[in-house]
């Protein structure tokens, strides 16, 4: 076979329908794509204005939204810089030449104009995926110049031809194809208007009322606003909503150009991930609320508006694409959330601190997720305890290390998940002059493990994890008043009392003040339990393993050893280990009106 060079060719028969059909996933985004070249058509001729190119009085530029239900038409009007026939040949009927960027190109030297949008030259072709028929009406602006009208029933053929239009702009008129007709509802046009159009920049109108914001907030700089202004864009992105705790305007043009506005809102300790809280705009074009990739996974947690015509978009303008600065934005964000939670913290730490049961759980999981954001959170990031009062992690340690510190020289932070059903642990632990923090929210059995590894010789044990000389463990020895024998038949009593193979019974030497029965898990087992989220993991499968820890010095466990047969010695066991159950409230049903009856039957007795 011989060697052959040639071109390859597309033949438009065969691309239109691609482009009608599959090139935007959702049909509804006609609307945005016809109105942001409305938009386009008025910015430019503002800035041709600027240039002294257009001689006639600009006035007030609007795009207007049109709805003929009988005639089956929808209509998108401006009063931008029009086409002529050549104009319209040159920019309709060549797919895929974007006019916005020859207008760039054109006027690169007199400085770019962020505010236009189209760059693809395909947002047009969206209308046939709506309409059987779409007509251009036009007049451009330049003088002397004719109106043109252009007409395409979705084939490659077209006419063009003299139209009778005095004012200068265009009209598109959509032909709604039976099989669209759900767009020729009012309330649906306004829906996607209200969804896409909302903040475009140049006013626009339906139904004879403006539909749309020109001028949101995060186009202008922070020193003219309030934050009256800041509360109420809040309300208008969500209405029916809490206010922000704070907020945090983003404005940078290097290396890259991003605006927007992030809000705290207030989570209350819940670990709620919303993916549609912060939407994604392109020069006041909203693209979507799927913003992963833009925004660390933790900045879901947030609110607002995010803003920037340097995030690649695919050609639909749906989506995002890979690209490097995707990541640098991603970076430049973590670092102003950061540093306005340290300017925070650093100003006002009471306030900090008030608002802390919002933030906490928002903090934690950045420091978990990211570890340039954990550098700097580690300087902010507060525990809060039983008595209300906040510390930093050094802070806390420092706090603690003279009375917490055991026979290896660790620090030993306890903390409580439930202060309620773990208040006999509590009272134990405060008996000993220790404090006990408070850790209950989902994402803290990660976040302990978290400053575990960071902080060497330093370890968090939950309250009734064992029994506080165990948790903090100083080598401090009880003398018992049983005799080995004794010990060995009071371990054997609570083994039969029991009968449970997920609970191992130890009788150990305590203050005759505790408890004369105590129920723990071992810490690693519970911790790996929480962590498995409701079994996700192989953990969460395990069935729950006890340890039973029997005081030998209680005067409940002399009182068994003295009782008269092994079935009164079996009754107050069983008792004691009751209660143990109802402290952590793991007695119920038939067990628990068992232990009723038989307390009145002791009492009595």
């Amino acid at each position: 076979m011989a060697e052959e060079k040639g071109t390859l060719s597309i033949h438009t028969e065969n691309i239109f329908p691609i482009i009608k059909k599959f090139l935007y996933s959702d049909h509804e985004i006609f609307l945005r794509e016809l109105v942001s070249n409305a938009v386009d058509a008025s910015q430019k001729l503002k800035k041709l204005a600027s240039f002294g190119e257009c001689k006639e009085e600009v006035g007030d530029l609007k795009v207007t939204v049109s709805l003929d239900e009988n005639a089956k038409t929808i209509t998108i009007s401006d009063n931008g810089i029009g086409m002529t026939a050549d104009e319209i040949k040159k920019y309709i009927n060549q797919i895929a030449f974007s006019g916005a960027t020859e207008f760039l190109e054109k006027y690169k030297d007199k400085g770019e104009d962020k505010q236009i949008i189209g760059h693809f030259g395909l947002g047009f072709y969206s209308a046939f995926m709506v309409a059987s028929k779409v007509e251009i009406v036009t007049k451009s602006f330049r003088e002397g110049t004719e109106a043109a009208r252009w007409i395409c029933d979705g084939s490659t053929e077209f006419e063009i031809s003299p139209a009778d239009k005095a004012t200068r702009g265009t009209d598109i008129i959509l032909h709604v194809a039976d099989d669209s007709k759900e767009f020729l509802d009012k309330y649906r046009l306004q829906n996607i208007l209200d969804k896409y159009c909302k903040f475009l920049p140049v006013q626009i109108e339906f139904d004879a009322k403006v539909v749309n914001n020109p001028n949101p907030i995060w186009t202008k700089q922070p020193s003219e606003l309030k934050d009256e202004d800041y509360i109420n864009f809040y309300k208008e992105l969500y209405p029916f909503t809490e206010d922000p705790l704070f907020w945090i305007h983003l404005n940078v043009d290097y290396p890259f150009n991003l605006t927007g506005i992030l809000y705290f809102p207030k989570l209350k300790g819940e670990f709620e991930v919303q993916k549609n809280k912060i939407q994604l705009y392109s020069r006041q074009v909203f693209i979507t609320d799927e913003v992963k990739d833009v925004v660390p996974e933790f900045l879901m947690l947030l609110h607002g508006v995010i803003d920037s015509p340097d995030i690649p978009l695919n050609v639909s303008r749906s989506y995002l694409q890979a690209d490097s600065n995707v990541k640098k934005i991603n970076t430049y964000i973590t670092k102003k959330v950061a540093d306005k939670l340290s300017e925070l913290f650093n100003n006002d730490r009471k306030g900090f601190e008030e608002k802390w049961n919002d933030i906490g759980v928002f903090i934690k999981y950045g420091m978990i997720s990211e570890d340039k954001f954990y550098e700097k959170a580690k300087d902010f990031c507060l525990l809060k305890n039983l008595k209300n009062e906040f510390f930093t992690v050094n802070e806390y340690k420092e706090r603690i290390k003279d009375s917490q510190t055991d026979k290896n020289q660790d620090i030993v932070a306890l903390y409580s998940s439930d202060p309620g059903k773990q208040d006999a642990y509590i009272q134990s632990a405060e008996r000993k002059g220790y404090d006990v923090l408070l850790l209950d929210t989902l994402i803290d059995s990660h976040f302990i493990g978290l400053v575990e590894r960071k902080n060497e010789k330093f370890h968090l044990k939950r309250v009734d994890a064992d029994t506080v000389e165990k948790l903090i463990d100083k080598d401090e020895k009880l003398e018992s008043v049983l005799s080995e024998d004794q010990q060995k038949s009071i371990k054997e009593i609570f083994e039969k009392v029991i009968s449970k193979p997920n609970m191992t019974v130890t009788v150990e030497s305590l203050p005759v003040d505790e408890l004369p029965v105590s129920l723990t898990m071992p810490e690693f087992m519970r911790r790996m339990k929480d962590m498995a989220m409701g079994g996700r993991t192989g953990f969460g499968e395990f069935p729950d393993q006890f340890n039973v820890i029997v005081n030998a010095n209680h005067k409940t466990i002399q009182k068994i050893l003295q009782a008269d047969g092994d079935e009164a010695k079996s009754k107050i066991a069983k008792q004691a280990f009751d209660l143990a159950l109802l402290s952590q409230g793991m007695l119920k049903g038939n067990d628990l009106t068992s232990f009723i009856k038989r307390s009145v039957e002791l009492t009595l007795v």
